[in-house]
């Protein structure tokens, strides 16, 4: 559950990054930081795609696993744990990338961009004790 709900959390962090990207919000709330200069830098794009859609499809992804892990049906599954697991690290990896962006390429912070980077943090330190709990029980 607590996974689910940090995903959620991400989730609705990365959808307001991702309508200021696509331009459906106005000017970004930005109390700490600069997140213009961040989400103007060429690196808030992999391509056409915003930085932010891959931090929602993550997102959607992680909450989606943990709320089928909480459902009966999925006791004692593989699935479950390996791929909280999974998305927690490639989550980790990706948000350790941009961070690394920020600090030492755009020379800007995004509040918006940290909160998801500890929320990823928070969400994969979560996912760990479910891994253990079915390493056990195997």
């Amino acid at each position: 559950m607590v996974v689910a709900i940090l995903a959620l959390l991400g989730l609705l962090v990365s959808l307001y990054m991702l309508a200021y990207a696509l331009g459906l919000a106005g000017s970004l709330i930005c109390k700490v930081g600069d997140c213009e200069a961040v989400q103007a830098s060429p690196y808030s794009r992999l391509g056409p795609i915003p930085v932010a859609a891959f931090g929602v499809a993550g997102y959607l992804v992680l909450m989606g696993v943990s709320l089928f892990g909480l459902q009966p049906a999925s006791k004692g599954s593989r699935f479950v744990p390996l791929a909280l697991l999974g998305g927690g690290v490639l989550g980790l990896i990706f948000t350790a990338y941009l961070t690394y962006l920020e600090a030492y390429v755009i020379h800007a912070w995004c509040q918006w961009c940290i909160s998801s980077a500890v929320i990823m943090v928070l969400a994969f330190v979560a996912s760990i004790p479910e891994v253990r709990r079915f390493s056990s029980s195997s």
